[in-house]
C-alpha cells in the first residue's frame, strides 16, 4: 500500500474537512469555518517532541517531564489529534478540486509545516498549487528549524505566500526549552524561532508575519503580555490560544488556565496589537497578574472583537481572523474562550461576567 505521504497528500482540520464536503457535519449557527487549514503529513511523522502535541514523534525521554511512547508511524493515520481535532488525510488534488468549487465559502488558506526533512520543498510546491487554484490569500505556518536563510522565505513568498505565522507558543525561553527543546530531547531553538521571526518581518512586511503563544503553559500573565509586546515591536502580531490538553501528549493531565486569566491576556493582546497600547498602561502584582488597564474594558465588550480568535486576518476586515478555527479551545458545549465570529449580544453578556472585576 502506498504511503500517504505529502505532496500527494495533505491533512485537513476536520472543520476543514466538513466546510470541503469530504465528511459529514454541519455547524451551529452562528459558527462556520472562514480559514481553510492545511498541514503537511508524512509516515515518519514529526521530528518535532514539543511536549504538549498530538502530532509530536515518540519517545518524549525527559525524565523531568515523562517517559512514554507518543505518535510515530501512526502520524499518517486518522487517529490522532492535532489541536483538539482530528485531522484526516486526503490526496491533494481532490482538496484542490474542492478549493475550485468552494472557494467563495473561505476568506484565506493557511499551509502548517512540520517538522520534516522534504518540508520546505513540500510546502513551496503546495503553496503554488493552491495560488493556481484559488484567489484565496495563503498564509504559512512555517517551522524555523528547517528555514536556514530568508532565501527560503523569499522562495515562499514567490510561490505565492502573503503572510508567515511562527509558532513560538512559549511566553519564555525557560518554557520553551523545557517542553520544545532540550527538555524533551527536541531540535527547536529560541533564539532561532525569534530570528526567522525578523526575516519573516523583513521580507513579508511589519504585521504580515505573527507568532502562535499558547496561555497556559506555566508563564505568569505578565510574561505573556510582555511575549505579545516583544513580537509587536519586532512586527508582528499574537496569535493567541489557551492551552487545552491533547490526548497522547506529555502534557495530556495538564488543565487550561483560567478562563479570568486567559480573558485578561486576551484583552492586553488585542490592546498592544490593535490599539498600539503601550506596558504602561497594564498594571501588575507581584506575583505577575494582571489587576488593573488603563483603558475603559467595557468597551472592548461592547465591540466584542478581543475575545474573537486572533490570526491571519480577513482581507476585508482586518479585524476578523480568517483563521477562525471554530471549537479548538473548547468543546461546542462549553463557552467560547475564542469567539469565531463576532459576538453576538447573548455573548457579550457572557463575557462581561467572566470579566466583571475587571471592568468595576
Amino acid at each position: 500500500m502506498k504511503n500517504k505521504n505529502t505532496p500527494e497528500y495533505i491533512r485537513t482540520s476536520l472543520a476543514a474537512a466538513i466546510s470541503l464536503g469530504f465528511e459529514p457535519g454541519r455547524f451551529k449557527e452562528p459558527v462556520c469555518l472562514t480559514g481553510l487549514n492545511l498541514l503537511l503529513t508524512y509516515e515518519e511523522g514529526c521530528r518535532g517532541k514539543c511536549a504538549y502535541c498530538g502530532i509530536s514523534a515518540s519517545g518524549h525521554q525527559s525524565s523531568a517531564i515523562a517517559s512514554r511512547d507518543l505518535i510515530s508511524k501512526e502520524a499518517g493515520s486518522k487517529k490522532n489529534t492535532f489541536i483538539r481535532v482530528k485531522w484526516p488525510v486526503y490526496r491533494l488534488e481532490d482538496v484542490l478540486e474542492s478549493i475550485k468549487l468552494r472557494q467563495a465559502n473561505f476568506k484565506r488558506v493557511c499551509i502548517s509545516m512540520i517538522t520534516h526533512r522534504n518540508a520546505v520543498k513540500d510546502t513551496a510546491h503546495i503553496t503554488d498549487k493552491i495560488r493556481s487554484a484559488s484567489r484565496l490569500p495563503i498564509s504559512i505556518l512555517i517551522t524555523p528549524t528547517l528555514i536556514k536563510s530568508p532565501e527560503v522565505l523569499m522562495q515562499f513568498k514567490n510561490c505565492g505566500a502573503e503572510m508567515i505565522g511562527v509558532a513560538v507558543d512559549a511566553a519564555t525561553r525557560d518554557i520553551f526549552e523545557k517542553y520544545r527543546g532540550r527538555g524533551v530531547k527536541g531540535p527547536h531553538n529560541w533564539d532561532k524561532y525569534w530570528q526567522v521571526l525578523k526575516w519573516s518581518v523583513e521580507i513579508f512586511g511589519r504585521y504580515m508575519a505573527g507568532i502562535h503563544l499558547i496561555a497556559g503553559l506555566g508563564e505568569t500573565e505578565k510574561q505573556a503580555v510582555e511575549t505579545i509586546s516583544r513580537a509587536h515591536a519586532i512586527g508582528a502580531k499574537t496569535h493567541l490560544f489557551s492551552f487545552c490538553p491533547e490526548p497522547r501528549s506529555v502534557l495530556e493531565d495538564i488543565k487550561p488556565p483560567l478562563l479570568i486569566s486567559y480573558r485578561k491576556i486576551q484583552i492586553a493582546r488585542y490592546l498592544i496589537n490593535e490599539k498600539n497600547f503601550g506596558l504602561s498602561g497594564i498594571k501588575f502584582n507581584s506575583e505577575g497578574e494582571i489587576i488593573h488597564f488603563d483603558y475603559d474594558i467595557s468597551r472592548l465588550v461592547d465591540e466584542g472583537y478581543a475575545f474573537m480568535t486572533s490570526g491571519c486576518p480577513c482581507n476585508d476586515n482586518a479585524e476578523i481572523a480568517a483563521c477562525n478555527r471554530p471549537f479548538a479551545n473548547e468543546r461546542p458545549s462549553e463557552n467560547f474562550r475564542n469567539y469565531p465570529y463576532i459576538p453576538e449580544e447573548e455573548d457579550k453578556k457572557i463575557i462581561e461576567k467572566q470579566i466583571s472585576a475587571l471592568t468595576k
